[in-house]
């Protein structure tokens, strides 16, 4: 197939699947708008807060991530029982990792002082951060069945039940937060409360839809609590544990920068939240279509059809830098004006708009490199990317984000700077090992 239609059926997919990523990002952002309403001390217990949720959080998303793999390559080879298996484990995996960190990080929210924040900031933070927490478990059981339903090209159900729970949790920071129909204003706590509400009734109502969808029976498991076989397990963590340890090393490199942010002052803790919001959800457009990517090179793999895989995987690169050219003209026009959105401090405001403009340079390479990432996972190659981002980030970025900010006195700036370089030699890694993954087959081999 042609590279135009490859992207025609990329685009067809990862349309869904991206308005489904904005739409949960969605949650994030309008917890930032509406606590930071509150003024610029719980806008920085919210960047502290999510500066340690996302840690574990994208953990566990990153092991979720094998449910796409073996249900897309199960919905290739019309393997229906080898779907079932893999919602049914993916379940599982996400109702015990869920469980585990939650624990983990419950005992992590009382000893806030190890990370040597701000004093008011640190006070505050342990009971956000605890209700946050909690919210861990439905979060991953939800994603696991998502991620199953996207595999089988079903991704608009959700993308509704999904989109419901945003509605549902703004509507409820507007109730908790601000205390509105006989509630109390329970302030932070309240917007903690609120999601983890909303995460609740998005789980209940990707259960009840996956029940009640004819066309989705036969690939959705008939006994949901059937002993798990291990070596099933096995072969889930054998891709999703480098998967989740590759987006880790991206994720932690970004909280390691918020805790950073400690260290220049709440205005800087703020500004960066701002502008971790703006990239975060711009960021949902390529991460949508990563997924498409994923499901659509696994599904061409596991039907055997070699020849379709580099036109996909050149397809999708090309659609990823056309949005990320577009988006760093709109962060470096309007930085100003979107912080103005979450905050009305104006050294906040000044300090977010400055941020966007390397958001805007560095997002070029972050869309291919989440593309080539995802692409990679569903041809079943994870571990050498989990190296590769170690080293992109944690061996590259973060130390030159340390030396710009603190040798050179760019402070944020000097600390989003690094990240754009670690993203950048992540970037010029990956790409070449997928163009190397994707040969076409041979037609005719020499025979000896």
């Amino acid at each position: 197939m042609s590279l135009l239609s490859e992207s025609r059926l990329t685009l067809k997919l990862a349309f869904p699947l991206v308005i489904g990523q904005v739409s949960q990002m969605l949650l994030g952002v309008a917890d930032t708008v509406m606590i930071g309403q509150l003024g610029v001390k719980e806008l920085a217990v919210l960047t502290f807060a999510n500066s340690l949720f996302y840690v574990p959080f994208v953990f566990g998303i990153g092991v979720l991530t094998a449910v796409s793999v073996f249900t897309a390559s199960a919905a290739g080879s019309g393997d229906e029982a080898a779907g079932r298996a893999s919602c049914r484990h993916g379940m599982y995996i996400a109702t015990v990792l869920g469980l585990l960190l939650f624990a983990v990080s419950y005992a992590l929210s009382l000893n806030l002082g190890v990370f040597r924040q701000p004093p008011e900031v640190e006070a505050m933070t342990g009971p956000y951060f605890r209700i946050i927490m909690a919210s861990m478990v439905p979060a991953l059981m939800s994603i696991a069945l998502k991620n199953h339903a996207d595999a089988l090209d079903r991704p608009w159900p959700p993308f509704w039940i999904f989109l419901g729970g945003v509605v549902l949790n703004v509507f409820l920071n507007w109730v908790m937060i601000y205390g509105k129909l006989g509630c109390p204003m329970l302030g932070l706590e309240g917007g903690a409360y609120a999601t983890l509400i909303s995460r609740m009734a998005i789980l209940g109502g990707m259960i009840v839809w996956l029940h009640g969808d004819a066309d989705l029976r036969k690939w959705t498991p008939y006994h949901w609590f059937k002993r798990p076989a291990f070596s099933e397990i096995r072969r889930f963590l054998a891709i999703g544990f480098p998967a989740s340890i590759q987006m880790l090393t991206e994720v932690s490199a970004f909280s390691v920068a918020g805790l950073m942010m400690g260290r220049f002052g709440t205005a800087a803790m703020a500004a960066h939240q701002v502008a971790l919001m703006c990239a975060a959800t711009a960021f949902m457009i390529p991460l949508g279509l990563s997924m498409a990517l994923s499901v659509r090179i696994g599904t061409a793999a596991g039907a055997g059809e070699r020849e379709r895989l580099r036109p996909i995987a050149v397809s999708g690169w090309w659609i990823g830098a056309a949005y990320s050219l577009v988006g760093a003209l709109v962060f470096a026009l309007l930085g100003g004006w979107m912080a103005s959105f979450f905050t009305d401090e104006e050294p906040v405001i000044r300090l977010a708009a400055s941020l966007l403009i390397v958001v805007g340079v560095f997002q070029l390479f972050d869309s291919i490199q989440v593309g080539s990432v995802a692409m990679l996972r569903g041809l079943h190659d994870a571990r050498m990317p989990a190296l590769i981002g170690f080293f992109a980030y944690w061996m590259v970025g973060l130390p030159i984000a340390v030396l710009l900010s603190m040798k050179f006195d760019l402070g944020a700036v000097g600390v989003w700077s690094g990240l754009a370089v670690g993203l950048f030699v992540a970037c010029v890694m990956l790409a070449p090992r997928l163009w190397k993954m994707t040969v076409p087959a041979v037609a005719n081999p020499d025979r000896t």
